[in-house]
């Protein structure tokens, strides 16, 4: 079985010898080669040139064998295909030109050619299908709306979501324009996206825990359900709600074929209460790449025992790679893996 079968039957919670790996943010400043490229070229430069990110989305597979390559990109490059560029701040994080005030900005949105504005991203996806060709699978993805909504209002890296959940509370009607041109956007690019050639799509509600617990249903999971709704299983989609672990049964009944766990949650309690036919993914701690082969040698087993027996384990990290991570532990991490 070629690595692409290995993560199309995990998705589908098929018997398998050992879990498909991958894991989120494959580039980064952990490889040399990538930081030799980041001297030439900006993130975006890289992102928005279809060869570069072919190149540095090809850069993890051509030292480690895992079975399944995420494009180059970034979940904000919707907020700036419709109209609100997005920069990276000498100190780090994320910046906004402007941010969403007000219903006058959001009515600014244009979200009329979404696609053709990406179709840096599409011609990207599609040298990469032909590289990857049926050997390993690729995966697409982007942010929840709720996600990208408080990038936006907050105009950068958010602190206390202080201006967002005004929006919620104050202008509801505004928040819901906002998430309406959000939703129909991201079906857009994820339709985009399978078009060119992906096998599963990963939604990433990165700040899904800074909505208020009996509030995530309205303010995030109606809106990824509607997005899924919007793929008309065109793809599995796997989904990534950082810190959202105690609403299981709700993630689980999005239509989402995978739940990707973050390090914070026991992979094997997360097994046995969700459906027997969704598969799981996760969750090795990032910073544990940063220590000893040995100790990820061993984190990785423990993760992989902890779902023995289970259908539809997917090897993953809990969060994305830090640029600190150790290559000798990557390569501990996944030999482990792949035996």
């Amino acid at each position: 079985m070629n690595s692409r079968n290995r993560f199309l039957a995990a998705v589908e919670c098929r018997e398998l010898d050992r879990p498909p790996v991958w894991f989120m943010r494959q580039a980064g400043r952990y490889l040399p080669e990538y930081r030799a490229l980041k001297e030439k070229y900006s993130f975006t430069e890289m992102a928005q040139t279809p060869e570069l990110a072919v190149e540095v989305t090809m850069q993890p597979l051509q030292r480690f064998p895992l079975d399944a390559a995420i494009v180059f990109s970034d979940i904000l490059v919707i907020p700036e295909a419709l109209g609100q560029p997005y920069y990276f701040k000498e100190e780090g994080g994320i910046g906004f030109r402007d941010r969403i005030e007000g219903s006058t900005d959001v009515a600014r949105l244009d979200g009329s050619d979404v696609p053709g504005r990406l179709d840096y991203v599409a011609d990207a996806l599609r040298i990469l299908r032909k590289e990857l060709g049926e050997g390993r699978a690729l995966l697409g993805f982007g942010g929840s709306p709720w996600t990208l909504a408080t990038y936006m209002v907050e105009g950068g890296s958010p602190g206390n979501f202080e201006r967002i959940k005004a929006m919620v509370h104050e202008s509801a009607a505004t928040f819901n324009d906002l998430m309406e041109k959000l939703t129909t956007a991201t079906i857009d690019y994820f339709n985009m996206q399978v078009d060119a050639g992906v096998d599963a799509i990963q939604i990433f509600d990165s700040w899904g825990s800074a909505a208020q617990g009996n509030d995530y249903e309205q303010l995030s999971l109606q809106w990824i359900r509607r997005i899924i709704d919007g793929l008309n299983g065109r793809v599995p989609v796997i989904l990534f709600a950082k810190g959202m672990a105690h609403h299981l049964d709700a993630l689980s009944s999005t239509g989402a074929k995978v739940l990707s766990m973050d390090w914070t949650v026991d992979l094997s309690r997360a097994g046995r209460e969700l459906p027997p036919d969704m598969a799981v993914q996760g969750n090795l701690d990032p910073v544990i790449l940063n220590t000893l082969p040995e100790i990820a040698k061993k984190e990785t087993r423990r993760i992989i025992e902890s779902l023995s027996g289970r259908p539809g384990h997917i090897f993953n990290l809990g969060h994305g790679i830090l640029p600190q991570a150790r290559i000798e532990c990557v390569e501990a991490m996944v030999a482990e893996v792949v035996g």
